[in-house]
């Protein structure tokens, strides 16, 4: 990427040669561009919010800014893209959007998020820590930011316009008021399950913003809550565990199982602990932040539950998946199972039968389908 401060080479995380997704978008480059332009004083601190690979972190990394991200993936992203720009050990401070922000921002460097409640909920956390002075400048891609997305800023910190689009992109600047009159934070969002599906029936379940389906049971889940496997797994893996409704049926089902939640999302794997214990559940579970089953030893799994994402960001794709399924075959003992919902069209029987040798359809039904795919020994 081309910056105002020189050439920056950027990848993804996990880094992977034939990935055509680049890390960065004219929305990051419009950013930097607006603030060599304008001259904006970057001192004092300087807070990145939701910098998805590290473009902005690696670009500003001699004001030391400090970001604050939701993803485990895109937390590795940056320190591996400001190694790589030679960028000394804690020139740029990483904090995950669990962590307490900073007492005070000087500079708040926003690129918008695909969810508005991430989005409002850690503008209410940052808020108290802005003041008059405080430079606000936010970028997405047009069709990213909406009147919504204004209303948000304008609610919580002030007065709130919008650039012109370059090359799809727009910016958002906010003038923060500090006699503002904040709304409290919502968040986390705690409800009842419905009845009708299984263990967790009637059971509550909580929410940190940003979570997939906060306020409701999304229907794909609801429907593999109604077709999980029986007790007897032994340590089950609830990959990609979203707010851990289904780590948590299993362990309500079976206390004598061990479960593994396990999502690149911070938010998530705290929506999940806190939703085991807000239900008292007996027995032993783990919750850990991290790149899938990286790290996990192979062979030491009976059983993984997955809802695979596919979309990284606003891009369709099958790469987290593939990498979800790779990552169950490795961590499966031999005869250990792999129990995938997704939609029909997403056609998942055929990378596990290309994995596996195998993939039997559990349960079906207009839109989803449950498979299952056994580790031969």
């Amino acid at each position: 990427m081309t910056t105002p401060w020189g050439e920056v080479e950027l990848t993804r995380f996990p880094e992977d040669p034939r990935d055509r997704l680049r890390a960065w978008d004219a929305s990051d480059a419009y950013l930097l561009r607006h603030l060599d332009e304008e001259k904006v004083p970057l001192t004092g601190t300087v807070v990145v919010l939701g910098d998805r690979w590290g473009a902005l972190a690696t670009a500003l990394a001699e004001h030391r800014p400090l970001q604050i991200t939701d993803s485990f993936l895109g937390q590795e992203a940056t320190r591996a893209n400001l190694a790589r720009a030679g960028v000394e050990p804690g020139a740029v401070r990483l904090l995950t959007t669990r962590d307490a922000p900073p007492e005070r921002v000087d500079v708040l460097l926003v690129r918008v998020p695909k969810s508005l409640a991430l989005l409002e909920d850690q503008l209410l956390r940052l808020a108290p820590a802005v003041h008059a002075d405080t430079v606000v400048v936010g970028t997405g891609m047009v069709k990213e930011i909406h009147t919504s997305t204004l209303q948000l800023f304008e609610r919580i910190l002030g007065p709130t316009r919008t650039s012109l689009a370059r090359q799809k992109a727009r910016l958002i600047f906010c003038t923060p008021d500090p006699a503002l009159e904040r709304p409290v934070n919502p968040w986390p969002y705690s409800y009842a399950l419905p009845e009708g599906v299984g263990a967790v029936s009637g059971r509550t379940v909580v929410n940190h913003a940003g979570v997939f389906c906060a306020d409701r049971l999304d229907i794909g889940t609801r429907f593999l809550l109604r077709h999980l496997p029986g007790p007897g797994a032994g340590r089950v893996v609830d990959l990609g565990c979203g707010n851990g409704v289904v780590g948590t049926a299993v362990a309500l089902a079976d206390p004598a199982a061990e479960v593994l939640f396990v999502d690149e999302s911070f938010q998530a794997v705290a929506s999940a602990e806190a939703t085991y214990k807000a239900n008292g559940v007996p027995g032993h579970a783990e919750f850990r932040v991290g790149d899938g089953l990286a790290g996990v030893a192979p062979g030491s799994v009976d059983l993984v539950l997955n809802n695979p994402p596919f979309h990284s960001h606003q891009a369709t794709t099958d790469a987290t998946a593939w990498r979800m399924f790779t990552g169950a075959l490795r961590a499966l003992r031999p005869g250990g199972e792999l129990w995938v919902i997704g939609n029909r069209h997403l056609g998942y029987h055929v990378k596990l039968r290309r994995l596996f040798g195998n993939s039997e359809l559990v349960a079906s039904d207009p839109k989803f389908v449950v498979l299952k795919a056994v580790k031969k020994g």
